[in-house]
């Protein structure tokens, strides 16, 4: 296959819009034929196809650089190392995390939940405990915490919303009180694409002694993410919804939290010294990765992130942002339509 050469966000742009024929020869799938017509895939929210930045990384890390990590004392053990642990930092960035110490591959934002409802749940919460999970949320931000409260005693309670898909805002303060120890609450809904006021609602959390765990599955392909900013205490998201391969995501988490927290998983690399008479754990974040981790998906998380950084994240937001103006103009021409949400 032959390379086709990433453009930066200036060269991409043809006035003020994005070179779509420019990014879509970037997806060779979007050549195949289906039902006699050239690919308009729409399905991204699911899944989205992959660039060949991405597919070649993949194929050069296979081809060059394939081993374990961590462990091995060998060239090609080094190479893989280093192209983890690589693709680990452009996470770091790609989320703005202080440290790479706070950033966890997991198989996707649905491991990345249940696993600090697994931890910190465990750890925290026990029997009256709430946790406040919103009317909105994707089944993969629900059902973790339900298990958990069946196992604590703690309760589920639900933020509601109104009829234009967002969170009632005074039903959310109301709900929050000494009893409130996790929020957790998506950055983008699946459902209508509701953009949340996540830094404001991790204040109001914060203020009420609770932690926020984010689900971004649905923000990270869109909008720049920077959890410093929004001050979250834990924040998920998916590879492959971004452009990434299946079965890698992100967990990051404040790193005073995963230090504290139990693991997740017992195995091989989360430990330090094992014996029959106890063990210890390894340090952040290898405490959470048990057994050998998807390193060639992660590789390709990174070559993902910087496919995004090529074409500009405020670029593809503000494309995304004229393509909805021109939705909703064409949607104000019928009287008989209703919109739901704005986004």
């Amino acid at each position: 296959m032959s390379e086709v050469a990433l453009k930066t966000p200036t060269e991409y742009q043809s006035g003020n819009v994005l070179d779509i024929q420019e990014i879509r020869a970037q997806f060779p799938i979007l050549e195949e034929m289906v039902h006699g017509n050239t690919l308009a895939y729409l399905d991204n929210g699911a899944s989205s196809q992959k660039p060949i930045a991405v597919t070649e990384t993949l194929e050069r890390y296979y081809a060059t650089q394939h081993a374990n990590v961590h462990r091995g004392v060998h060239e090609l053990s080094d190479r893989a190392t280093e192209a983890y642990e690589s693709a680990r930092k452009t996470a770091r960035k790609f989320v703005n995390a202080n440290r790479s110490e706070e950033i966890i591959f997991v198989r996707g934002t649905t491991e990345g939940l249940n696993l600090v409802a697994e931890a910190y749940g465990r750890w925290k919460l026990k029997p009256g405990d709430e946790i406040l999970v919103s009317e909105m949320e994707h089944h993969s931000n629900i059902v973790p915490w339900q298990l958990i409260a069946e196992r604590t005693g703690s309760i589920v309670r639900m933020i509601p919303m109104n009829d234009n898909g967002e969170i009632i805002q005074e039903d959310y303060q109301n709900l929050l009180n000494g009893k409130t120890q996790i929020v957790a609450i998506t950055y983008v809904a699946n459902s209508l694409g509701t953009v949340n006021p996540i830094k404001e609602m991790v204040r109001m959390a914060h203020d009420a002694g609770a932690v926020v765990v984010v689900d971004a599955a649905q923000a990270a392909p869109h909008i720049s993410i920077d959890v410093i900013d929004l001050d979250c205490d834990f924040l998920a998201l998916s590879g492959h919804k971004m452009y990434a391969p299946t079965g890698i995501g992100v967990l990051y988490g404040k790193g005073e939290l995963l230090e504290a927290m139990p693991p997740y998983q017992g195995g091989g690399e989360m430990i330090r010294r094992v014996s029959f008479e106890g063990t210890t754990y390894a340090n952040i974040p290898h405490r959470f990765e048990a057994g050998t981790p998807n390193i060639a998906d992660a590789v390709g998380f990174g070559a993902a992130c910087e496919f995004m950084w090529n074409i500009g994240i405020d670029t593809i937001a503000a494309h995304e942002q004229e393509l909805l103006d021109y939705v909703h103009e064409c949607a104000e021409q019928h009287e008989d339509l209703r919109v739901y949400g704005n986004a």
